[in-house]
């Protein structure tokens, strides 16, 4: 993370991208700033401006550009609030921010304008003291962020104080690292995991065939080796994975990788990326293409993220004839 890509203009320029391309990147990253693994970057087509990979991380001027209905908040987080760090949304589970950091910046991220600062980042005491008086959370979800951008021991603290709590069964982590960045599926990791007591899901997300690669390949089996659950959640984003044939060999690699396709997920409207909004209707098109090329298991359920809802809202796919 240390020697993560940090400006926009030595991501453009180690990728021979054009120069052009620097004073947007710049001015959108002073909003939302850049930061792209190297192992991330190695697998961005140089000199490919439409490259998938790099559409991801990429800050552009587009970012900048005002768009109604695209806010801050676009899932009412912030309504969700139960204790600092602690997102109550649906029955049975919570969402814990472990962190703010993460090992990449999605240019996508719902969560790029979310105030990390009104939470204390050094303890979670009120979060865990909120699960402990609520036996009806049966789940809690390490969110950020990232919660692999925190350390083996962090970790270790964070989930020997959830294992103490009585009617916690299960956790759930979301973390894009073993996808972005690989290397963090390490020994330490491994050892954290190993000595865990709760059944546990890690949710990776990745958005294009391309990103999964030997090392990610290697980093799966790992955390397979745990006896974790791996599950994949996709952001379907123009210009990235807005087609059948894209997202159809996603699932094959996933699948060959042993994660099963999750989510397909339509995007957050949070602000600055209304570029990459694909229409619910041609959302549901390509997924009823999907589902004709797919067997049933590799094609995620395509879903929407309503404030107040239960659950995530499913969108029927619409088939071809």
């Amino acid at each position: 993370m240390a020697n993560a890509f940090s400006s926009a203009q030595e991501l453009i320029t180690e990728l021979g991208l054009d120069p052009e391309l620097i004073p947007g990147g710049q001015a959108a990253a002073q909003a939302f700033r850049l930061r792209v693994p190297r192992s991330f970057a190695s697998r961005i087509r140089r000199g490919d401006p439409n490259d998938p990979l790099l559409r991801q991380v990429l800050p552009t001027q587009a970012e900048l550009a005002e768009a109604p209905g695209f806010t801050a908040d676009p899932l009412g987080e912030r309504l969700s609030v139960q204790a600092p760090g602690l997102l109550q949304k649906y029955q049975g589970r919570a969402l814990l921010i472990t962190t703010s950091a993460c090992a990449v910046h999605c240019r996508y991220c719902f969560r790029r304008e979310f105030p990390y600062e009104d939470r204390d980042s050094a303890r979670w005491s009120a979060a865990l003291d909120a699960i402990a008086r609520d036996d009806s959370i049966e789940e809690v979800i390490l969110s950020g962020g990232d919660p692999l951008s925190l350390s083996d021991s962090r970790l270790a603290r964070l989930t020997d104080a959830l294992q103490g709590i009585a009617h916690v069964r299960r956790l759930r982590v979301h973390t894009r690292q073993p996808v972005v960045l690989p290397a963090r599926v390490d020994a330490g990791l491994m050892s954290w995991l190993e000595q865990l007591r709760l059944p546990v899901v890690f949710v990776l997300h990745a958005n294009h065939p391309n990103e999964i690669d030997i090392e990610v390949r290697e980093a799966c089996a790992r955390l397979r080796d745990s006896r974790a659950t791996l599950l994949n959640q996709t952001v379907l984003l123009r210009g990235v994975n807005d087609d059948a044939n894209t997202l159809a060999s996603l699932s094959r690699v996933l699948f060959e990788a042993g994660v099963l396709p999750y989510y397909l997920h339509v995007l957050d409207r949070v602000r600055g990326a209304a570029h990459f909004d694909v229409p619910e209707e041609r959302a549901r098109l390509i997924v009823g293409q999907l589902a004709a090329q797919l067997p049933g298991y590799l094609v995620p359920r395509l879903a929407r993220e309503v404030h107040g809802a239960p659950a995530k809202v499913t969108l029927s796919p619409i088939l071809p004839r």
